[in-house]
Parts: C-alpha cells; sequence; structure tokens
C-alpha cells in the first residue's frame, strides 16, 4: 500500500491584497446599507401620501368589515340554531 504524505506548512497570504479586499467588502456593505435605508425612506415616504389621499381612511374600511364580519357570523349562527333546534 503506497502512501503519499505531504507536509503542508501553510500557505502564505498577500497581506496587502487581503487588507483591500476587507475595506472594499465593508465599504460596499456600508453603502449598501445606506442604499436599502434611501429605498425603504422613499417607499414610506410615498404610502403615507397614498394613504393620505384616500378618500376613506383604512380604519375605516377595518371597522366595516369588523362590522360586516360581525353581522355575518350572528346570521350563521342563527341560521344553525333555527336548523338544528338548539336553544344555545
Amino acid at each position: 500500500m503506497a502512501t503519499n504524505k505531504r507536509i503542508f506548512n501553510g500557505f502564505q497570504v498577500n497581506r496587502s491584497l487581503l487588507v483591500g479586499g476587507v475595506a472594499l467588502t465593508g465599504i460596499g456593505s456600508v453603502l449598501g446599507a445606506a442604499g436599502a435605508a434611501l429605498v425603504c425612506a422613499a417607499l414610506f415616504t410615498a404610502g403615507r401620501s397614498w394613504v393620505r389621499g384616500l378618500e376613506t381612511a383604512p380604519a375605516t374600511f377595518a371597522q366595516r368589515a369588523l362590522r360586516e364580519a360581525k353581522v355575518a357570523s350572528a346570521a350563521g349562527w342563527e341560521a344553525w340554531r333555527a336548523e338544528h333546534g338548539s336553544p344555545n
């Protein structure tokens, strides 16, 4: 059985390239985060303007939907009670 022994003393890293790569990666990360923050701010501002321009406020839509759901639930409950003859 043949064995190949290989002595590995490590590898040499060009430190100036490594430091330059780390620096560029850091700068790119900061610029990417700043860009994402600007996009979020623009979308938030546009969303607020859109909501302010609506004729009916979103809270009014939500209240109406909740009221309709309660009425539909009560009607369904009454129909079930009438069908099954339950006093509850």
